[in-house]
């Protein structure tokens, strides 16, 4: 299969009709539509249904699109890496982090990634290994640092332990049970439901199981930190956080911290990517300056 065609099949699928891609690619719509045709001949499948507004991938199509596009990838990052080991930064580093690295790690990295690859294109995907999966295995994203809950991993993906973690408990400002020093006094009260994990509910019952106490009443099933913070802060409802939003000062505006007893430990923070992968030098400094950035925090 030659390279062209490959950038064919990827941009037309991207673009959604011929013209577009012929336009985006700068060349002409026959030739292109050429390409495309000698390409399904070369693999005999089709791979694009066409029809009056543009065109479709088909299963097949679809299949063979998701592994063009990783070639295609794995090229940039190939031409990215020979050009920084000669000197250069220029290049393009994808990423997905989870909130704990947001606020904890990467406010402190980016200076000095900037200053190493200033011009370097950075692009920042935050949620937690859920949405991170599919962008991994299609090697859309160079790395991701999080929660990682899957004991094993789909095969092409691999993690590593980067630090554990504990959870704090918050209030809004001037709650009743702000000096509550145990979690025995907050069986009462309603929580938010954070999303620290990909299991909904699953963080905060397992920690009241085992003091012996029943489980969190919910208020609000959060699918945000954003939405954790507005709730958590304009109404009775407690939370629980990475002990990280401590220090992030949005949180330290909106809420307090409730010091009880208990060690509340909170999913591990991992890194993942893909096994067969090779980072860039530019990739690799910034995973390398998060990793040191999480080992250094005080905890």
């Amino acid at each position: 299969m030659k390279f062209s065609y490959l950038k064919a099949i990827v941009s037309v699928a991207e673009k959604g009709s011929l013209r577009a891609a012929a336009r985006h690619l700068g060349m002409a719509q026959p030739a292109l539509s050429r390409s495309i045709q000698q390409a399904e001949i070369d693999l005999g499948v089709t791979l694009f249904e066409r029809h009056a507004t543009g065109v479709t991938p088909t299963v097949a199509g679809k299949h063979y699109l998701q592994r063009a596009s990783a070639i295609l990838l794995d090229l940039e990052r190939a031409r990215d890496e020979v050009l920084q080991l000669a000197g250069s930064t220029l290049g393009r580093v994808t990423i997905g982090l989870s909130t704990v690295p947001h606020i904890a790690w990467l406010p402190s990295v980016l200076e000095p990634f900037r200053e190493r690859y200033p011009s370097v294109k950075l692009t920042i995907h935050e949620g937690l290994f859920s949405r991170m999966q599919q962008p991994l295995e299609q090697g859309e994203l160079d790395f991701y640092i999080g929660p990682v809950t899957d004991r094993v991993l789909p095969g092409g993906l691999m993690k590593e332990r980067l630090c554990t973690n504990n959870l704090l408990v918050f209030c809004r400002r001037g709650h009743p049970l702000r000096n509550a020093k145990s979690l025995a006094e907050l069986v009462d009260a309603q929580w938010v439901d954070t999303p620290v994990s990909e299991i909904a509910g699953a963080d905060l019952a397992p920690l009241f199981q085992k003091y012996g106490l029943p489980a969190p009443r919910y208020g609000v099933r959060a699918q945000s930190t954003l939405t954790v913070l507005i709730a958590a802060s304009s109404t009775d409802l407690l939370t629980m956080l990475p002990q990280q939003f401590l220090k992030f000062p949005g949180t330290r505006m909106m809420l307090e911290h409730i010091n009880v007893r208990e060690t509340l430990a909170s999913p591990v923070i991992f890194t993942a990517r893909r096994a067969q992968s090779v980072l860039t030098p530019a990739a690799q400094h910034l995973h390398d300056l998060l990793a040191q950035a999480a080992k250094v925090e005080p905890k």
